[in-house]
């Protein structure tokens, strides 16, 4: 569950400073347009990938912004060419993680993270666009709607390095069937248009319009009673609960810390090529064992 903070820090962050200024962080900028929140994701050198201060920018972000009455609504997107790569590769290499316990405090960090926009109490909309892979993938999911613009690609290749799927949303959104298909494949090439016909985005927009629709609406959203809404969205995702959604996450948690000590063959190749070549090197010998025709070394 999102976790809220104490009530006399939301009064300290709303009430001494400008929320503006509250709001300038590292890796996330956020401008307030009448009732609607603007969070940009601002890393486009790095495609906007998810390092552990990012994480850290957002929650503090929704803290502010769930403590502030005028805003009703949170859109959030990325800056330059891409929503988000996925989790920052070279941020978790640089953690040297091991062992049940540190995976699962790790793990339970991302999963918490991708939940944030879940259980926020005020809507959130997702506008993609470029790149939207693994954990930026889940954390669109993760927002009440998604706007993808023409153009956009999904993906989960977690298991192309041996990696997980820390948040097992996707078969609540789609089905079995087909998250099977698409996350057993490690399919990184899910166009917009796929990814609207089988329940992963709400609407297909062209290409330069997806923020711009996520706006327009947010601000109807927010004309409505903010208590209507909120308990609206509360009943809605209650009723994902009761499909047993919280019990999955659970569930999959552990086997994501299961999954992380094994050190699979792939894992390990993919580590020992990153340490001696660099995370490029990796990345492409990651691709060529879905070439057959490329020499691996």
């Amino acid at each position: 569950m999102y976790k809220f903070t104490a009530v006399y820090r939301q009064r300290w962050l709303v009430e001494e400073f400008a929320l503006m200024e509250a709001l300038s962080f590292e890796t996330v900028r956020t401008e307030v347009q009448g009732r609607v929140a603007k969070i940009t994701l601002d890393r486009p050198e790095r495609l906007n990938a998810i390092s552990r201060q990012t994480m850290s920018d957002i929650r503090a972000t929704l803290d502010c912004l769930e403590a502030d009455p005028n805003v009703a609504v949170v859109v959030i997107h990325g800056a330059g060419r891409a929503f988000s790569a996925g989790m920052d590769l070279k941020d978790d290499a640089a953690g040297d993680t091991s062992g049940p316990d540190g995976w699962r405090r790790v793990l339970s960090e991302n999963l918490e993270f991708v939940t944030l926009f879940w259980d926020f109490p005020k809507p959130t909309i997702s506008a993609v666009h470029g790149y939207c892979m693994a954990a930026g993938c889940d954390l669109a999911m993760a927002c009440d709607i998604t706007i993808a613009e023409a153009g956009t690609f999904f993906g989960k290749p977690e298991l192309k390095f041996g990696s997980v799927i820390t948040a097992m949303v996707m078969p609540f959104l789609t089905s079995p069937k087909i998250a099977k298909e698409l996350l057993l494949t490690a399919d990184d090439r899910i166009s917009a248009e796929r990814a609207h016909e089988i329940g992963l985005v709400n609407h297909v927009v062209p290409e330069g319009e997806g923020l711009d629709r996520a706006m327009q609406m947010a601000a109807r959203i927010a004309t409505l009673d903010d208590d209507a809404v909120r308990i609206t969205k509360l009943a809605i995702n209650k009723s994902v609960d009761a499909m047993g959604l919280r019990e999955a996450l659970d569930a999959n948690l552990e086997l994501s810390v299961e999954i992380e000590t094994l050190e699979t063959p792939s894992r390990q190749r993919f580590k020992e090529i990153s340490r001696r070549d660099g995370l490029k090197a990796a990345l492409a010998w990651r691709e060529t064992r879905f070439n057959p025709t490329s020499d691996q070394d």
